[in-house]
């Protein structure tokens, strides 16, 4: 078998050299191979990604190692394709990895040792997940939509002047956000799924005065907020979590059960709603960008299609 570790030298990790030392030194004593493939810019990640998948379907694994956006990058360069993601948090937030990982406080020495990395027993168990499908791009953890774009961006800027603060940057960029009006305007029209019947029904809004919109895959974004705790990946459908316009004294109580995973239509009823989605649109009415990002990366549609796309990743589990 061959392993592509796909790095991203401008990943948030200090260790990464020493961790990517010692797994050399392991690849040396076993017969499975090591490639190593280091990234030189947006987009890379996709396209080495991809032209192993396209060469080696299922005799390679592609070793992500890096944060979100290389995550991001991979698993659409791996869509559909045969070849399995491994996912080494090395970044700063690592929110898809919490998920998988199931936890907020991610060890990657533990995540290597699980996988067999260091002494050369691999193991580990693959599985197909979903995917989000926008506008023909894929999305493997949260699209969403106003306030947590905005702290998003704000975060990431915070975090390449002040490396010093890791994930807790994003934590920083929420309060000057917060002192601006919470009140921002969407469009949507979504193919919902009760969670009782599994009946399905829409949800449309014109102009929505809103806050946030998180339509999630997985569970954690922003360094680790948690608006869907019991999203499942492989269940064909998505959580979401809708945050009506609100005012800063309504928002200051939510933020501490948002980061928790404990924010939602019965913490606070008339403030926020939750279900499960299948599907849908989300637009600008006046044809301006949307405040909207994917997995972290902001993009400036006026109009979002989406979809879920059933099992479209093959992914690397700790063996249980």
């Amino acid at each position: 078998m061959k392993y592509v570790f796909i790095i991203n030298p401008i990943a948030g990790n200090k260790n990464k050299e020493r961790i990517m030392s010692r797994i050399r030194s392991t690849f040396r004593l076993i017969e499975d191979e090591m490639i190593v493939e280091e990234t030189k810019g947006p987009g890379d990640a996709k396209d080495i990604a991809k032209r192993y998948a396209d060469e080696l379907g299922d005799g390679c694994v592609v070793v992500s190692c890096g944060g979100d956006g290389t995550v991001h990058e991979i698993a659409n360069g791996l869509a559909g394709s045969k070849t399995p993601l491994m996912v080494l948090p090395l970044g700063t937030g690592n929110d898809f990895a919490k998920k998988i990982y199931d936890t907020k406080n991610i060890n990657v020495e533990n995540v290597i040792k699980s996988f067999g990395l260091y002494n050369g027993k691999l193991r580990y168990d693959v599985k197909p997940i979903d995917l989000i499908d926008y506008n023909g791009e894929k999305c493997i953890n949260v699209m969403s939509f106003g306030l947590d774009t905005l702290v998003e961006t704000l975060g990431k800027k915070i975090a390449d002047k002040a490396k010093f603060l890791g994930h807790q940057a994003y934590n920083v960029a929420i309060l000057p956000i917060l002192m601006k009006p919470l009140h921002y305007n969407i469009s949507f029209d979504v193919t919902c799924v009760d969670s009782f019947t599994g009946e399905e029904y829409q949800m449309k809004e014109d102009n929505k005065d809103y806050a946030l919109f998180a339509i999630c895959n997985a569970s954690y974004y922003g360094g680790g907020f948690c608006p869907a705790p019991n999203a499942i990946l492989d269940d064909g459908r998505l959580d979401f979590a809708l945050v009506n316009g609100l005012s800063l004294k309504q928002a200051l109580p939510m933020i501490g059960k948002y980061n928790n995973g404990l924010a939602n239509e019965v913490t606070f009823p008339g403030l926020m709603s939750n279900g499960l989605i299948k599907s849908g649109r989300v637009w600008m009415e006046d044809g301006s960008p949307l405040i909207g990002n994917c997995d972290g990366e902001n993009f400036d549609y006026n109009e979002v299609n989406f979809k879920v796309d059933e099992k479209a990743l093959k992914l690397c589990f700790i063996k249980e």
